[in-house]
């Protein structure tokens, strides 16, 4: 199978960043993030293109991101959390290794502060973020592979739950660090 060694996806604040980085330094390969490409693709930040031109032309852009990250990078992906609201995208995502990184409310709070520019978040964060939740839960869940609690944990602890879950006969994955 081609495509990304590793596919992470989940909320705002599930350290997707932070975790896919890791992740690939431990595999000795390249990360790559479709919220960066979009904005590197738009010449904005992603507030802007919500502002500007509205969510359904940033979807738009997300999934074009997508389709070109997952066609073209072999390393580690991070997708934007809501990428998998998208059919096309949840149907391009089977049968790779996707994992759903798992946080709660209060980590997630802890982590972005939910007062940051998001702009699905802009109004009343945190029941905002508990409504995204809601609403992408079965599609993280649908789309992935393994799911990894985050909650507690350190993002060494994390990654290396990721590399644990994605172990099994078959997967392309070489831990350089070991």
């Amino acid at each position: 199978m081609t495509g990304p060694v590793a596919v992470l996806v989940g909320p705002p604040g599930a350290g997707k960043s932070t975790i896919g980085a890791l992740l690939a330094e431990r595999l000795g390969t390249g990360y790559r993030d479709t919220d960066a490409d979009i904005e590197r693709t738009a010449g904005k930040p992603i507030p802007e293109i919500f502002l500007e031109e509205g969510e359904p032309h940033f979807r738009e852009l997300e999934r074009q991101a997508v389709r070109a990250a997952v066609a073209e990078h072999p390393g580690v992906l991070s997708l934007g959390g809501g990428a998998v609201m998208d059919p096309d995208t949840r149907e391009l995502l089977k049968g790779l290794p996707v994992v759903f990184l798992d946080v709660d409310l209060a980590d997630a709070v802890r982590r972005v502060a939910l007062d940051a520019p998001r702009p699905l978040l802009a109004v009343n964060p945190r029941k905002r973020w508990r409504e995204l939740m809601e609403a992408r839960r079965p599609l993280y869940t649908e789309v992935a592979r393994v799911v990894v609690a985050t909650g507690g944990r350190s993002p060494a602890e994390v990654t290396d739950a990721v590399l644990d879950s994605l172990r099994p006969p078959g997967a392309r994955i070489h831990d350089t660090s070991q």
